[in-house]
């Protein structure tokens, strides 16, 4: 089995920062992609920032800027510093990885249990 644990979440004011880990472990051979996701009251689910293997980086428009994702693959751990938080940032916020379990496995997706961020104002 693969386990996603997030860890950094927590009550900031508004300007200020918070930094997110996400920690894989488990069966893992390769970690492609990695990822955070939020989700709002009242909201669907979206994506956030996203990290490939190679380090390419993609950012929600909300977001760029902001927000900056990085990834340390001798820790199988994905990071989301978040700069400048504002209110509306406010969420619970989902790590998700796509992990390869054996060299002729296929890849599956996996999802930490998520970690609550709240933004006053």
């Amino acid at each position: 089995q693969v386990q996603l644990v997030e860890s950094g979440g927590g009550l900031v004011q508004s300007g200020g920062s918070l930094r997110l880990s996400c920690a894989a472990s488990g069966s893992i051979f390769r970690i492609n992609g990695m990822g955070w996701y939020r989700q709002a009251p009242g909201k669907q689910r979206e994506l956030v920032a996203t990290i490939t293997s190679g380090g390419s980086t993609n950012y929600a428009d909300s977001v760029k800027g902001r927000f900056t994702i990085s990834r340390d693959d001798a820790k199988n751990t994905v990071y989301l510093q978040m700069n400048s938080l504002k209110f509306e940032d406010t969420a619970v916020y989902y790590c998700n990885a796509n992990v390869r379990r054996s060299f002729y496995g296929l890849a599956n997706d996996y999802w930490g249990q998520g970690t609550q961020v709240t933004v006053s104002s």
